[in-house]
């Protein structure tokens, strides 16, 4: 049998690693129909679920909107945010931007709970948050949209990543948001898209008092009824709840942005978007379209989902969401 030459080594070297890396490259790809042979029932079952949950409690819809959210900007969508404590690491619940504020674990539970039921071990719950994400703009009157799925679930969580600032807080400056979103890889339109999120669901007063006691750009009857349930100083009623859309905050449509023009927005980092800046058109945009807002709202969301997911061999399809597989 002849020996290779060495160019022809060079060739079939870089042949194979092409196709390695070609391998490598279509498996780290998220796809609408990751689960259609493996899981066929997957998202007729999550649906129904989030429905269910939803109609109990309009507001479950925000909160499960904001727990993927929450989760893809923390070392991407890996479904980390779920993970309870553990002797091993201290988990992202109680992180700052989390703690006593983010919420419906027991939804993502359940679902998983069911899917476990007719696919074991198939499905992540970094896919099931996602999905869930999507169903409830869609049951609060929202746009839909493909999710593409095919992560894999994390085996940690990071208190201090979740902590260190990458989730922009309400008292961000215009220049905060757009560099946080940046740096996951969205731009300042699907920043602005995203904070469309606010025309469902509520915050809490410790959130929002500065804002509606100190500025100035806030509608001023509005800031006063809004003191009415969040007195000064802090200490007294920093839990009671306020809606982040006043005229149909369980109703996913364009009336945030119809809101800001009108310095009405609850937070300092919603109200900063229209305020004299880069962003203010894209807010006039929005509110005048509520179609332009709900196509760039669900490009901004794929986009999202897209943030360093974890595939192929990487992490594990958690048995149980709360906790990493033994």
């Amino acid at each position: 049998m002849a020996s290779s030459s060495p160019s022809s080594m060079v060739i079939n070297v870089s042949f194979v690693l092409f196709v390695f890396l070609l391998m490598n490259s279509s498996s780290a790809q998220l796809s609408t129909n990751f689960y259609s042979k493996t899981c066929p029932k997957l998202l007729d079952t999550a649906k129904s679920v989030v429905k269910y949950a939803v109609s109990k409690e309009r507001r479950m819809g925000a909160s499960l909107l904001r727990l993927h959210f929450h989760d893809c900007f923390v070392n991407g969508c890996d479904g980390s945010i779920l993970l309870d404590d553990t002797s091993s690491f201290t988990g992202e619940k109680t992180a700052g931007p989390n703690n006593n504020s983010v919420r419906g674990f027991n939804v993502i539970n359940d679902i998983k709970s069911k899917v476990e039921g007719i696919c074991p071990g198939v499905v992540s719950c970094a896919d099931i948050v996602a999905i869930a994400a999507r169903d409830s703009v869609e049951v609060l009157g929202g746009p839909t949209w493909e999710v593409k799925l095919g992560r894999r679930d994390s085996k940690t969580a990071s208190f201090s990543a979740a902590n260190s600032g990458v989730i922009p807080p309400p008292s961000s400056t215009l220049d905060n948001l757009i560099n946080r979103f940046q740096a996951v890889g969205l731009s300042t339109k699907d920043m602005v898209a995203l904070s469309g999120a606010h025309t469902i669901g509520q915050a809490r007063c410790l959130l929002f008092r500065t804002r509606i006691y100190n500025e100035t750009n806030i509608d001023s009857s509005f800031a006063k009824k809004k003191q009415g349930s969040c007195p000064f100083p802090s200490g007294s009623g920093d839990n009671n709840l306020a809606p982040l859309d006043l005229e149909s905050p369980t109703v996913f449509d364009n009336e945030y942005y119809k809101n800001l023009i009108n310095q009405k927005g609850l937070l300092h980092s919603d109200q900063i978007l229209h305020n004299g800046g880069s962003t203010d058109s894209l807010v006039e945009k929005y509110s005048q379209s509520s179609n332009t807002f709900n196509s760039d709202f669900t490009a901004a969301m794929v986009k999202m989902g897209d943030i360093s997911p974890l595939t192929g061999s990487k992490g594990e399809i958690r048995k149980k969401c709360w906790k990493v597989n033994s």
